[in-house]
């Protein structure tokens, strides 16, 4: 494959068609939430963080989706899935969409309450019609708050969840044991989601110093920085902003 360069000002310009070569028209529910997913856990409750690059009403709209998300859920032993959609609109304007499904209503209700009141930061957050009991959509006001920024905000749901949560007396010790792991398993992941929680949303690094092809080890053996959708967004939506901003002052 051959991989050519494109100056930053053409990024901004084609925002769109950058995320369509990461579309997935013809993949599976389960697929496209596996494609680009973190995982967290608090407490033996897992959550699972999809990014999905297309409308959610779209993705509401896939056929026998409920079932699908209870399927993914159940085999890959998630508590609550969290979908962030990301697209751009005919504007080349970002825009960020919120599902949140979940079983237990009580989980759900802690998990949306907290983020709607979150004010650092803001996700300006708009209800959005949802047919289904068990999942809630909205729209996502600040584009600015990414996946990586959310989840702190999902552990501080789980975490007072749990504070909620009693449990009950005589219940048997292996359950605390379990806890205990999750929570060891948690502080293991820690350097990997807090603070930089997902070092594929980070900034690419910058390619290492061409040497000879001829000396052994060569740095650029070890592959080109890799690139995400998100990484790629965030990008996008920080120049669209700056252009948009640029062009209202000038007007003054």
């Amino acid at each position: 494959m051959k991989l050519t360069s494109m100056p930053c000002t053409r990024l901004a310009n084609s925002p769109l068609s950058l995320l369509t070569i990461m579309s997935y028209p013809r993949l599976t529910t389960e697929q496209m939430l596996r494609k680009d997913q973190k995982t967290i856990c608090r407490q033996g409750i897992k959550v699972a963080i999809s990014a999905i690059y297309m409308d959610l009403e779209a993705f509401l709209q896939r056929s026998g989706l409920i079932a699908d998300l209870h399927a993914f859920c159940q085999v890959h032993n998630c508590d609550v899935l969290v979908a962030m959609t990301i697209f751009f609109n005919t504007h080349n304007e970002p825009v960020r969409q919120l599902a949140i499904f979940c079983p237990h209503a009580a989980l759900r209700m802690m998990i949306c309450g907290v983020l709607e009141c979150s004010h650092s930061p803001s996700l300006k957050l708009t209800p959005a019609p949802s047919t289904h009991p068990n999942l809630q959509a909205y729209l996502q006001g600040n584009t600015q708050v990414s996946r990586k920024k959310l989840l702190p905000l999902l552990q501080e749901a789980l975490s007072a969840y749990s504070d909620s949560v009693k449990i009950p007396s005589g219940q048997p010790e292996t359950e605390g044991v379990c806890r205990e792991q999750a929570d060891k398993d948690l502080d293991r992941a820690g350097s990997s989601l807090v603070p930089g929680l997902s070092q594929d949303e980070e900034e690419p690094p910058l390619p290492p110093t061409p040497m000879n092809s001829l000396v052994d080890e060569c740095p650029l053996d070890q592959g080109l920085p890799k690139l995400s959708a998100e990484a790629i967004f965030e990008k996008c939506s920080q120049i669209s902003l700056s252009q948009s901003t640029a062009a209202s002052l000038s007007q003054k």
